[in-house]
């Protein structure tokens, strides 16, 4: 339409520049003739030679939503590709569009939604295994439960339909010919595809009733090999996700880690007694993907609620006795609060005591401030207390994205979360923050979370 338009502006300002400089016609001679040429309007270029254009950011992320959504099953690299276009133009068929091969501005942010509601919906995020330092996408909600040796590290769902393992080994002389077909060897496969570069090889097909998806190489004579294992019903969820894993997978990842560390087995944080009957405010991070959440001296509680924006958890523990939720009035805190918390257990020999740890406030934006320095793990979810001891936020620790080797220790930032975010959090979710304790120390308890 655009050059369409720019070609009808053109013409037409042709037109009028002819009609100003045509000299009139005097009577009785003969009219010039006028030679025009006929304007052509711009070239309209092809999909290839569109996404050719785009930076190549832009292409590896069309490419990587694409392959969500379950129209593209190509490696996720940046490069044109007639694979790609046909991509595009299925997608825009399954939506009802004319299939040109170039997504209108309209398109593009739909499929990026919907690329991202997919991404969320499996709990997608990229993680360092802890023995190697490599790097992978996983889906958490698909396989919450992790367990690690000096072999590697093995994801699984609850009941064993989806796993993704990642082993580690050296060997002698190792070459990716000699990896696939030792691979290719494993009892009960049956291999469908095969794909081997010098640096690189892929089989997938079949391995008794479930299909299967390997990626490995090596580096010197240390081998790493990606499996990833799941039942043919779950074909339609995982297929994408293999597609998106296997563009993830950096078996020797030499540049920062473009994601959180992966999460503890074991997770210890403070949560916040806001009701007598049982409410409690706690740390969405600490209490994610959790196959059991623990209030010490309590028991089992239950996650009714997060607030993902600002990392907020609501759990609650029944037939309490004893309670002292604290008073959620608002404070005054401009420059400097007290964390109260309870610190990881192997921070304080075991034990169980309330603590406190100063922090200075610096806003960031209009709901959170930085608090610095951070206080000890376990802190995360702790209330921060002004100077006159009344409540002023919630406290969370959040991982830095970290690299390296996996004797890298991930370092932690912190923010204070304010209190009326908080409290507008528990109003939403049908809570009476009844509490009317002062003592911080009183109202808080060590929140557990069990992934193993």
């Amino acid at each position: 339409m655009r050059s369409m338009l720019a070609a009808t502006l053109m013409l037409a300002s042709a037109t009028g520049a002819n009609a100003q400089m045509t000299a009139p016609q005097v009577p009785g001679t003969k009219p010039k003739t006028v030679q025009t040429v006929p304007i052509k309007p711009p070239a309209v270029q092809t999909p290839s030679e569109t996404a050719d254009a785009m930076a190549q950011a832009e292409r590896l992320s069309l490419q990587s939503d694409l392959a969500w959504v379950g129209q593209y099953n190509g490696a996720i690299t940046g490069d044109v590709s007639e694979r790609m276009v046909n991509a595009i133009k299925e997608y825009q068929k399954a939506k009802g569009g004319k299939p040109t091969g170039v997504l209108n501005p309209q398109e593009r942010a739909a499929l990026a939604e919907t690329a991202r509601r997919k991404q969320d919906g499996v709990g997608w995020k990229i993680v360092m295994e802890p023995t190697s330092g490599a790097r992978l996408g996983i889906p958490a909600k698909l396989v919450p439960q992790q367990a690690s040796d000096g072999n590697g590290s093995k994801w699984t769902s609850p009941t064993g339909t989806v796993q993704v393992l990642l082993s580690r080994r050296k060997e002698a002389g190792p070459t990716t010919a000699k990896l696939a077909d030792a691979e290719k060897k494993e009892p009960n496969r049956k291999v469908d595809y095969t794909v081997v570069k010098p640096d690189f090889f892929v089989l997938s097909g079949l391995q008794g009733l479930k299909k299967f998806y390997v990626r490995g190489t090596f580096k010197g004579d240390e081998v790493r090999i990606m499996t990833i294992l799941y039942d043919q019903a779950m074909e339609n969820t995982v297929e994408p996700v293999v597609i998106a894993m296997s563009s993830a997978f950096n078996a020797f990842p030499s540049t920062p880690m473009a994601g959180p560390p992966p999460r503890k087995n074991v997770e210890y944080g403070t949560g916040v007694v806001v009701s007598d009957d049982g409410a409690i405010l706690a740390d969405r991070l600490v209490t994610d993907s959790c196959l059991a959440i623990t209030i010490a001296g309590y028991g089992n509680a239950d996650r009714l609620a997060e607030d993902k924006e600002h990392d907020l958890a609501l759990l609650h523990i029944y037939g309490a006795r004893g309670l002292k939720p604290l008073s959620l009035a608002s404070g005054a805190a401009k420059t400097s609060v007290d964390v109260i918390g309870i610190a990881d257990p192997q921070s304080q020999g075991g034990a169980a005591g309330v603590s406190s740890a100063k922090g200075a406030l610096a806003p960031v934006t209009s709901s959170d401030s930085a608090l610095s320095p951070p206080p000890a793990v376990g802190f995360s979810g702790g209330p921060a207390i002004d100077g006159d001891g009344k409540f002023a936020g919630i406290a969370l620790l959040k991982p830095a994205m970290v690299a390296g080797p996996a004797t890298s220790v991930p370092s932690s930032q912190a923010v204070m979360v304010a209190a009326e975010t908080a409290r507008d959090f528990l109003k939403a979710n049908g809570v009476a923050a009844n509490g009317t304790s002062t003592d911080a120390k009183a109202a808080v308890v060590r929140v557990i979370c069990v992934r193993k």
